[in-house]
């Protein structure tokens, strides 16, 4: 058992150091998404055109902690939305399971985007394989990417709140900073 705990540590330590970084360029992506139970395809590019974009990736839907970190981002939408910012979050699931995710968990207020290929989870460094079964799942990591597509900042925590805490902070500073 401690083998076990120990490789997974070694894993997510592995993957915090893999993780981009404040000032990297974030990775462009168009990504099939659902709102509201409704499909569309959610650009990156074009939703920086709007403001600061908070980018979050999250293991599996309908499970524990992502549904309390849905429902914490789905009661903060206003406040992000007060500041110019929009949230997607993504994970390995297809389309079919975000549809319902969208409409149940994140309750209408935001999108979660479908990547079974991992080619958005891969390109932000967010993907992480579970040791025994070899099942690979996005990691829990979030980004606040600012209308340049710069990145401002990274957090990776196995917890919900921490995510949510962080963007509202990183966009109230970026807000301040830029006159908003």
């Amino acid at each position: 058992m401690r083998a076990i705990a120990a490789a997974m540590l070694t894993l997510v330590s592995t993957c915090a150091l893999a993780a981009l970084k404040p000032g990297d360029v974030a990775p462009d992506f168009t990504i099939e998404a659902a709102q509201g139970g409704k499909d569309f395809a959610f650009s990156l590019r074009q939703a920086l055109a709007k403001g600061p974009v908070v980018l979050y990736f999250y293991p599996k839907s309908f499970t524990s902690v992502c549904t309390v970190e849905a429902h914490e981002f789905a009661e903060a939408m206003d406040e992000f939305a007060a500041m110019g910012a929009s949230v997607i979050g993504v994970s390995s699931d297809k389309i079919a399971t975000q549809r319902e995710f969208s409409l149940k968990e994140c309750r209408d207020k935001f999108p979660v985007g479908a990547d079974p290929d991992f080619k958005v989870i891969n390109a932000y460094d967010a993907a992480f394989k579970v040791p025994i079964a070899g099942a690979m799942f996005a990691n829990r990591i979030s980004y606040v990417i600012a209308p340049d597509g710069k990145i401002l900042s990274v957090v990776e925590d196995s917890g919900a709140t921490a995510h949510i805490q962080n963007a509202l902070a990183v966009m109230k500073r970026w807000r301040d900073a830029h006159g908003k």
